[in-house]
């Protein structure tokens, strides 16, 4: 087996609540709450869950454009939460960000051209401008652009080609790891499609390696090779895509399975709803956070904290009745 390009552990994010007079911290968010897991070179962990779980929030903190709380991401072997600037600066390139919303992320000020050149530019990888042109047209036709269109701004284009040019911003630096955080949540249908398959394309042409944020199980299930389901802050299952499309052990990844649209008109599915609304972050429950909304809690998942237990080869499932080691 080769070594996780990527490995997290036990990473936190909390962000403080500040009030009164002296605007000290009276509460904190709990967006990230002991995530763990890793990633293998070459392939695609899909992080799914509902909005405000940690999806994105444990995306951007891998990459330190925000803070940990604790915890430790180790890239290629190097703790990247323990990296001075300048070592940070250069590890950038291994490592990049498509944004989700792409009528957000791109500089309306500057031209297609620059906003892909910029990175260029800041790690010296085309020292003429001739140069720099000649890597920016080669990355538009890579994803599916003109070359004339490194001289229009994005407010000219439309949020497929906005998020192409996204794509090709990141891929500009050459990194290894991706992280993709809802790339496609902003798009038509039709349009996702033609993302995803991008997206598929890149990493069989280039060797990527993606984090595929997303809370549309439905996309996650065609491009992940893993899928890592998170609720309230932390992962609650993670398994193998196709064995956790088929067989879901955790009962909030069965209730997210079961909202899935079925394409066919003759086959239905039992839809499962959950009882209540999520728990508020700033004030998580007690051991399972999934307890105050499941149907197949017991006294003592209240009380007790769960971990990942392996169900079945490379499933992993934070339950304890699933598991078997409830306490009724």
């Amino acid at each position: 087996m080769p070594d996780a390009l990527l490995k997290v552990r036990n990473l936190k994010k909390y962000f403080p609540i500040r009030g009164g007079l002296f605007s000290r911290e009276i509460a904190r968010v709990h967006a990230v709450d002991d995530v763990s897991f890793d990633i293998m070179p070459g392939e695609t962990l899909g992080l799914v869950g509902e909005s405000g779980c940690g999806k994105s929030t444990t995306g951007r903190t891998i990459l330190r454009l925000i803070e940990a709380t604790s915890g430790e991401v180790t890239f290629q072997g190097r703790n990247v939460t323990a990296l001075d600037k300048r070592s940070l600066r250069q590890l950038r390139k291994e490592m990049q960000i498509i944004f989700q919303d792409p009528y957000a992320s791109l500089n309306p000020r500057m031209t297609v051209g620059s906003i892909i050149g910029e990175a260029l530019v800041i790690h010296k990888l085309a020292p003429t401008r001739k140069q720099r042109e000649e890597r920016v047209v080669q990355l538009l036709e890579t994803v599916g652009l003109l070359p004339d269109h490194l001289r229009r701004y994005p407010h000219e284009f439309s949020g497929g080609q906005r998020q192409r040019i996204g794509i090709a911003r990141a891929l500009a630096v050459s990194p290894k790891l991706i992280v993709a955080d809802e790339p496609v949540s902003a798009l038509d249908v039709s349009i996702q499609a033609q993302i995803v398959n991008l997206l598929e394309d890149l990493q069989a042409k280039f060797g990527l390696t993606y984090l595929f944020i997303a809370h549309d199980l439905s996309v996650v299930e065609h491009i992940s090779t893993r899928v890592a389901v998170m609720y309230l802050g932390k992962i609650v299952e993670i398994a193998p895509a196709k064995e956790l499309y088929t067989n879901p052990r955790h009962p909030y990844t069965e209730a997210l399975l079961s909202a899935v649209p079925i394409p066919d008109p003759t086959m239905k599915r039992k839809r499962i709803l959950l009882e209540g609304d999520v728990p508020s972050p700033i004030n998580p429950p007690s051991g399972c956070r999934f307890h105050t909304r499941c149907a197949l809690r017991v006294p003592s998942c209240s009380t007790n904290e769960q971990t990942l237990k392996e169900v079945s080869p490379g499933h992993w499932v934070a339950c304890q009745v699933r598991t078997g080691v409830a306490i009724r």
